[in-house]
């Protein structure tokens, strides 16, 4: 009996599932609505993109459009003084307390002023002195004076006897003449016997006396020359004296200009002694007491004065329209309900950040860009309502801008 050509360890053949035919009308539509179901997401992003796009380009001139610009970011301000000491000294007495309220020119703090008292006196000293040198000066160039009059007188003197004897000695120098005439006429008369004995020697005692008085009378002259030149330079020397006088009294006053600057420095040193009040308001916290050692610029108390304003911090974005002189309208948190107006007086002209002890410097790398604050100054119409704030204060403020 044949047997099957088919092996035992072969295994049976199993038929494949045939999958089902799909219809083509049908899933043209499913493809369709798969792609519908994201149109309104891709939509809705879309219209959120394009609304954060025209936020982000127009919110800037949209905020500084606005009729009335508000912000927060404001508060009370007034000019805070801190008083200080210019000289050393030990405090006699605190004439104020705590939050006092003080009037222009109130004695505020006073330091012992006895060092300082005893040097305006011994500068006083001084500039009396000199003046008193001053003084004396005066009188001795008075004295040169009287004493160049007086050589000035001599040298008239002297010119006087100088014109006497010039005279004299003409006048004896011509009987001189005369009488040497005589002496030889005589001579000749005795020589031929013509005359006497006695008229020949009367002529020689003439001629002889006559000599004699020539020789006196030349001798004045040339004293009365030495006298002349003798009170001439007593003249010049008396000059020469008061010049050195004079220039002494330039001297002697640029020494009295310099004393009395001294007094002027000490007396104004003894002024710092007594602090006051530089004008109306309230003292703060003393912070020096009786006995106690101040050296120059010890804080001894703060002064506030009565002016007060209101510094309002706004958005650089908020200051489109804002001008000076726009009204303001002020809520303050220390009279809430009540509206305050008041008006724009001064815009800074730089940032808030300008102004900081260290200010910022962008071109480092680490630029981020931060929306900056300008202060604006806002004065309130009723003056005597200012006066009654306290510098430090929340402000909420409101500007309307004349648009």
């Amino acid at each position: 009996m044949s047997t099957s050509p088919v092996s035992t360890g072969s295994a049976t053949p199993v038929a494949k599932p045939v999958p089902p035919k799909t219809d083509t009308d049908q899933a043209v539509p499913r493809q369709g609505s798969r792609w519908q179901s994201y149109t309104t997401p891709v939509l809705v992003v879309l219209l959120a993109v394009a609304v954060l796009v025209t936020i982000t380009r127009n919110w800037n001139a949209w905020e500084g459009g606005k009729v009335e610009q508000v912000t927060d970011d404001a508060c009370v301000r007034g000019d805070l003084t801190p008083l200080s000491t210019k000289v050393s000294g030990i405090v006699r007495s605190v004439d104020v307390a705590d939050y006092q309220q003080v009037h222009k020119g109130d004695l505020l703090i006073e330091l012992q002023d006895d060092d300082y008292q005893a040097q305006v006196d011994q500068a006083k000293a001084a500039v009396e002195a000199a003046r008193d040198g001053i003084g004396e000066n005066l009188r001795q160039r008075q004295l040169q004076d009287v004493r160049i009059d007086k050589a000035l007188a001599g040298i008239d003197q002297a010119k006087a006897q100088i014109a006497a004897a010039e005279a004299g000695k003409e006048a004896v120098q011509a009987e001189l003449t005369r009488a040497r005439s005589e002496r030889k006429r005589q001579e000749g008369l005795y020589g031929t016997h013509s005359t006497t004995e006695q008229n020949l020697e009367a002529a020689v005692a003439a001629e002889g006396n006559l000599s004699a008085q020539f020789t006196s009378r030349d001798a004045d002259l040339n004293q009365a020359r030495t006298m002349l030149r003798s009170s001439e330079l007593a003249a010049e020397g008396e000059r020469r004296s008061k010049s050195v006088l004079e220039s002494e009294e330039t001297q002697l006053q640029a020494d009295l200009r310099a004393k009395q600057a001294s007094l002027t420095s000490v007396q104004v040193n003894l002024g710092y002694t007594k602090i006051y009040a530089p004008g109306d308001g309230t003292v703060g916290e003393r912070q020096v007491r009786p006995g106690q050692l101040v050296s120059p610029g010890t804080q001894v108390i703060s002064f506030v004065a009565l002016t007060k304003w209101v510094q309002a911090n706004f958005r650089e974005t908020q200051l489109t329209n804002v001008k000076v002189g726009d009204p303001a309208e002020l809520r303050i948190d220390e009279y809430p309900g009540q509206l305050i107006r008041g008006k724009v007086v001064e815009i800074a002209p730089a940032s808030g950040s300008q102004f900081a002890l260290l200010p910022p410097d962008n071109a480092t790398g680490n630029f981020t860009k931060v929306v900056q604050r300008v202060p604006v100054k806002i004065a309130l119409d009723d003056s005597t309502f200012a006066t009654k704030l306290r510098p430090g204060i929340s402000v909420i403020a409101t500007v309307r801008t004349r648009r």
